[in-house]
């Protein structure tokens, strides 16, 4: 514990320093920060020795899961989505809640302690992705825009959406334990969701009336404007954690109450917050290789691993090339859009929520299985990111002018959504 800040704070310092050679290599923001943690946990230097479910981990990963929320929520602009939301809009409606029952459908054999409402609750942890782990295809310019906006646009929208199906299929488990009753369960969900959306207006319109008081001033200061989003983000949690809302909710509702109601002069503000979430990402996955995917790896069974391997591929890729179907996208796409579902943050605070909640018989069980596969994901989707997304662009690329593939080739219009973790922005 005494040598754990200093530790973070170096790796934070030599990425910074090498973060330019490693850009467009194999490795990626989350596998060095996670490399890094793997070497000084508490399975090797002990460096950073953090009590697993400690206040401390806990704390850290539901700010950085808040700020990413509500920054991505306050990109949402629904004049430019409108017009490009059909793959998305297939991906969230059909891809996602099929890549759910597919966990689900996986984890009963292979995890056969788990019952049922168990197993949806660890098909709902996973269900999320997470941009950040595959930088390459959602920054390289030759992968066709639309590709790239597709995956972005799932990516920043698919936390806030299972934010509230988590909370519902925790709230069946504890039933389901007899830890809690059935309306007491009802009132728990309607209060965490409701709450947290009123707090989340709430702080949505006080950081868009700040703007506006500030631009009726006639003399505005770029620097504190910055400020703004993140303030926000930290009004909307809060707000809602005293009433017993969900700040998850809180800061996503917020975010988007922030862009629809703001009429920012200065042009678009998320430089601090993101940022903010860089830092607080790179500090996430420092702690999630150090305290979390360590232990996790020894206690993993042949069974947990089986499952890990099969919710980065069939579970994910099979929903995906069916909520595609009739959109005329050529297989080529098809695969690499199942392939690039990379699980991250929202995994690792679903998992840490659940140990929180402390009603679920296997708790330990769907933990394991959690970050073993956040853990693999960040290998495998950080290594296959930029030769897979060169070898996607390089095919696209090689179809002559005029018969380039039809739906991947049309004109998109640039969405600014989640960068990925360590790029650069251009």
């Amino acid at each position: 514990m005494e040598w754990a800040l200093a530790s973070i704070a170096v790796a934070l310092l030599c990425y910074a320093a090498f973060a330019g050679r490693l850009e467009g290599t194999p490795l990626t923001a989350a596998m060095v920060f996670t490399g890094v943690g793997l070497l000084l946990g508490s399975e090797a230097l002990a460096f950073v020795d953090l009590a697993p479910l400690g206040d401390i981990v806990q704390t850290l990963a539901e700010a950085t899961l808040a700020v990413v929320l509500f920054a991505d929520a306050s990109r949402i602009d629904l004049r430019l989505l409108r017009g490009e939301a059909a793959i998305p809009a297939r991906l969230l409606g059909i891809g996602l809640p099929l890549t759910i029952v597919a966990g689900l459908v996986a984890a009963l054999p292979l995890l056969g302690a788990l019952g049922w409402s168990e197993a949806l609750l660890l098909a709902v942890i996973l269900a999320p992705t997470d941009a950040a782990l595959g930088q390459a295809v959602v920054t390289l310019r030759a992968v066709p825009l639309r590709v790239r906006q597709s995956l972005n646009v799932e990516s920043g929208l698919n936390d806030g959406i299972c934010v509230p199906l988590f909370l519902v299929v925790l709230a069946v488990a504890g039933v389901e334990s007899d830890r809690l009753g059935g309306r007491a369960a009802v009132r728990l969900v309607v209060e965490q969701i409701g709450y947290g959306a009123v707090a989340g207006v709430a702080a949505g319109a006080a950081g868009a009336g700040a703007i506006l008081l500030a631009a009726r001033t006639g003399r505005t200061d770029r620097g504190w404007l910055e400020i703004v989003p993140f303030a926000a983000a930290g009004l909307a949690w809060g707000i809602a954690h005293p009433l017993g809302g969900s700040g998850f909710i809180a800061a996503f509702v917020g975010g988007a109450a922030f862009q629809a109601l703001r009429r920012d002069p200065e042009g678009e503000l998320g430089h601090v917050i993101e940022e903010a979430g860089d830092v607080l990402g790179a500090v996430t996955f420092v702690v999630f290789g150090a305290v979390l995917l360590g232990p996790a790896l020894a206690d993993a069974s042949w069974a947990v691993l089986a499952y890990a391997g099969l919710s980065l591929t069939a579970v994910r890729m099979v929903p995906v090339a069916i909520s595609l179907v009739g959109t005329g996208m050529r297989r080529e796409t098809v695969g690499f859009l199942g392939w690039f579902g990379p699980r991250g943050l929202a995994s690792i605070v679903f998992a840490l929520m659940l140990a929180e909640d402390g009603g679920v018989t296997h708790a330990d069980t769907i933990m394991t299985a959690a970050f073993v596969t956040v853990g693999l994901s960040v290998l495998l989707h950080g290594v296959s990111a930029a030769p897979l997304a060169a070898r996607y662009a390089g095919w696209f690329a090689a179809h002559p002018p005029g018969r380039e593939p039809d739906v991947e080739s049309r004109p998109a219009p640039e969405i600014r959504w989640r960068h990925a973790l360590g790029a650069r922005r251009g």
